[in-house]
């Protein structure tokens, strides 16, 4: 194989994701969701459910707490910061 080392660089190196493919990633676990349960019962479920992981898995990347950002969030206060 002409590029076995870099194909196997995240077996080696801690730092190196399995994949670079991050939309990939995020969409993963709504698909899990959709195959375990076998569907989203409306289409409004499937929104909710889209909008609050999307929320969840920003508030993740930028490195702050859910819990904190969702309880600011339902009490009204929330302010996204750029």
């Amino acid at each position: 194989m002409h590029h076995q080392e870099s194909v196997l660089a995240f077996a080696f190196e801690a730092g190196v994701p399995f994949t670079n493919n991050q939309a990939e990633r995020d969409l993963r676990p709504a698909k899990v969701k959709q195959k375990v349960s076998n569907c989203f019962r409306t289409q409004v479920g499937a929104d909710y459910y889209a909008r609050i992981s999307g929320f969840i898995s920003t508030m993740r990347k930028n490195n702050l707490s859910v819990i904190d950002q969702l309880t600011s969030v339902l009490s009204g206060s929330f302010i996204w910061a750029t």
